[in-house]
């Protein structure tokens, strides 16, 4: 960034050589004030008034990018020594500047009231007029001489009702939205469709499907969605489906192997007991008993039967 160095001058038209040199002199009174390394190159001199013109110097500060260090320098009329009036930090041409500040009425877009936040009140609103003033209008005086009997002192005037008609037909309530231009019917021959009463009610209703995607808006009369009243759809017939077959050689069936057990577990099992405990014949069914007794042969001291 550069600034055309120029010099003021005098009544008889020369350069004033006084301000023109006081250079270091407005550099002494910039690193007094600026922070340590923030004064740049000199980018020229700029005649103000007649023995007044302002310094510039680059700022090298890193949060003021494009800013420039001014120093005003002046001189008493014949005087031959310039002296420093002030110094400055202004933007130049490309600095980032902050937005100019507005007003908090001004600033509020539509949708950015949130739950309990208040709007200031417009005294001069062109969208509202004073309710009990006639205006011609026969939808207009009605309108007004009911709300005065209710208490509202300002209704809708002729501006606001064609803002916020013109606002909802171009929105998605109107013709010209996505749900309403694949419809198949329109919202004036639907049975869920209230008109809107007053100077609206020619053009716009409320919708009251729930399962319409405009449920509880307000709608034109030629908008339209899927959910109309007297729409139908084909209704398919349903393709037969057969019983379900099992694939029974798809399964494969594999023998477990039989786990064996070593034969110290075999042998010891017998005899496996509690111990303490003594081991109990089995009970006897009584055949031992009627079985008779074999008789016993006796020996006398050889092997040769006994003979008469």
């Amino acid at each position: 960034m550069t600034v055309a160095a120029a010099t003021t001058r005098s009544r008889t038209g020369a350069p004033d050589a006084v301000l023109a040199g006081a250079v270091d002199l407005a550099r002494e009174a910039l690193v007094t004030i600026a922070e340590p390394g923030t004064v740049g190159e000199h980018l020229g001199m700029e005649p103000l008034e007649e023995r007044l013109a302002m310094h510039w110097f680059a700022c090298l500060s890193a949060g003021y990018q494009g800013w420039r260090w001014g120093v005003s320098v002046a001189r008493v009329p014949r005087g031959k020594v310039a002296t420093v009036s002030e110094t400055n930090l202004l933007p130049g041409p490309d600095a980032l500047l902050a937005p100019e500040w507005l007003p908090y009425a001004d600033r509020l877009a539509p949708g950015d009231l949130g739950a309990g936040d208040v709007l200031p009140f417009r005294e001069t609103d062109p969208y509202l007029e004073a309710g009990f003033e006639a205006t011609g209008d026969e939808d207009v005086d009605q309108m007004g001489f009911f709300e005065l009997g209710l208490g509202r002192p300002r209704v809708l005037s002729a501006e606001g009702r064609e803002a916020a008609a013109s606002r909802w037909y171009d929105g998605e309530g109107g013709p010209t939205s996505d749900v309403a231009l694949k419809a198949t019917a329109r919202c004036s021959s639907c049975g869920y469709f209230l008109p809107m009463a007053g100077a609206l009610r020619s053009t716009f209703g409320v919708c009251a499907n729930e399962w319409s995607p405009s449920d509880g808006r307000v709608i034109s009369l030629d908008h339209g969605c899927g959910a109309h009243s007297e729409t139908d759809v084909d209704q398919p017939e349903p393709t037969p489906i057969g019983e379900p077959i099992v694939d029974e050689f798809a399964v494969d069936l594999e023998a477990a192997p039989v786990r064996e057990q070593p034969e110290e577990q075999l042998d010891a099992q017998p005899d496996a007991r509690p111990e303490g405990v003594a081991e109990v014949e089995p009970e006897s069914d009584g055949a031992d008993e009627a079985r008779p007794e074999a008789p016993v042969e006796e020996h006398h001291g050889s092997d040769d039967p006994v003979t008469d």
